[in-house]
């Protein structure tokens, strides 16, 4: 890549900024090498005919040619709009909720074609589903999968038993689950019950398919939630933007 002069890419559009008086600086996911900071010259203006195609979630194929400094957009066409993702705020919400995840874990030109195919299809997930949350918190643990944050929800992570039926704590520090015997070994242990962590399990080792069947009771829906973002936050040493905005839009709306 470092030799080549152009590149065919598919790629999910992330962000983006604006560049000078009539540019935009795109941040990029690409499938074949993974993210990349383009320039989209002159889709400010009116008459530009790739604006349409470099909007944010929008998957597109991409020519690039390479620049002074950055890659540079020379053609685009979207593949899918997924245009329930701009009719429904929420939807919206999830929709970058699921961006920022893989903007903030991934590396400039690190391909991971998992992670790509996991943003494509949790994408039309949020379109498709009339119930999106089991899709986000799937999405979630499957991230965690690709980028090698698997948790460890099947033994103590303090001592190796198995986890029993009953109520468990969860530690960041530790990568897992803690039984009550070894909660004591990370101060910063939060408690998870057993409902919850059975969810996460189902989550953690089945296809979609079969993690939809099972359904998330809406009681367990705020645990698992403030669990995972707990761990997220944790992993990235830093709070994520978008779930302050998803709790506004959800309070706002009943």
């Amino acid at each position: 890549m470092e030799r080549a002069r152009s590149l065919r890419v598919e790629a999910v559009i992330l962000r983006h900024s604006d560049w000078g008086e009539a540019d935009r600086l795109l941040v990029i996911y690409t499938r074949e090498i993974g993210k990349l900071r383009v320039l989209a010259k002159g889709v400010r203006r009116l008459r530009s005919r790739k604006a349409g195609h470099l909007e944010p979630f929008t998957r597109s194929v991409l020519m690039l040619a390479r620049g002074r400094d950055l890659w540079i957009v020379t053609q685009a066409q979207t593949l899918d709009a997924y245009l329930p993702l701009r009719e429904n705020l929420l939807r919206t919400g999830y929709a970058a909720y699921a961006v920022e995840l893989v903007d903030r874990f991934s590396y400039d030109e690190e391909a991971s074609p998992g992670l790509y195919r996991l943003l494509t299809e949790t994408l039309e997930r949020i379109c498709m589903e009339e119930d999106p949350i089991p899709a986000m918190r799937y999405y979630d643990m499957r991230l965690l999968d690709v980028m090698g944050f698997r948790p460890q929800l099947f033994h103590c992570v303090g001592c190796g038993s198995q986890i029993i039926a009953q109520d468990q704590f969860f530690s960041a520090v530790l990568g897992g689950a803690l039984c009550p015997n070894c909660s004591q070994k990370d101060a910063g242990a939060r408690p998870v019950s057993m409902q919850a962590l059975k969810y996460l399990r189902h989550f953690q080792r089945s296809s979609y398919a079969e993690a939809r069947r099972a359904g998330l009771p809406a009681a367990v829906r705020p645990e698992l939630e403030g669990l995972l973002q707990y761990y997220l936050t944790y992993l990235l040493e830093r709070h994520l933007n978008v779930p302050s905005f998803i709790r506004l839009i959800r309070k706002q709306s009943g």
